[in-house]
């Protein structure tokens, strides 16, 4: 059920989602899929969760066995490419569209996950200062959140179009960190 209401929610967004499409493609009925979750804020709310599990269980370990923060970060940003070839996994680009500048508890959620990614990639790049390999400028947060910009935009772009998708992603966080796209950590 998840799976179908995140591949819907990356394809029409939050706005459009049919909920009788949700459950018809899962192999449910509506009736089950309401006796799970209570409306569709719930379901979005709990696929939020899910992509976020699913991305932390595949992406950060590609992450984690890096010892060099570029090394990390490059990592990060290639698992993410990989990981947004399926469809589900661009539910978070498409609810951040749509709930941009809104109060909305689900763009309030997707804010708090999406936080952790942030400091996730302000700690790497704060070390990669402290290691000489990243070099000096705006600050680390600032940095962060360039970088995450700039991977999901090579990777909304570049959809089906695989492996260009993760070399450019790869060079595009790259170049939002200030260091060479053609090193070899990157290439």
């Amino acid at each position: 059920m998840l799976e179908s209401a995140a591949r819907g929610l990356s394809r029409y967004g939050y706005g459009n989602l049919i909920l009788e499409r949700v459950a018809s493609e899962a192999g449910y009925t509506r009736g089950a899929l309401y006796h799970q979750f209570k409306d569709k804020e719930d379901l979005a709310l709990a696929v939020i969760d899910w992509v976020d599990e699913t991305w932390r269980e595949e992406v950060g370990p590609l992450v984690d066995r890096e010892p060099d923060p570029v090394v990390a970060l490059i990592a990060l940003a290639r698992g993410h490419a990989v990981f947004c070839r399926r469809d589900v996994a661009r539910v978070a680009m498409a609810l951040r569209l749509e709930f941009s500048g809104q109060d909305h508890p689900v763009g309030r959620h997707l804010r708090r996950v999406s936080e952790s990614l942030v400091k996730r990639c302000t700690r790497l790049i704060t070390a990669g200062r402290r290691a000489g390999t990243i070099p000096a400028g705006p600050p680390a947060r600032v940095i962060a959140l360039a970088f995450i910009g700039a991977m999901e935009g090579a990777v909304l772009e570049l959809a089906g179009q695989a492996p260009h998708d993760e070399l450019l992603a790869a060079r595009a966080a790259a170049g939002a960190l200030g260091i060479d796209p053609d090193q070899p950590s990157i290439a």
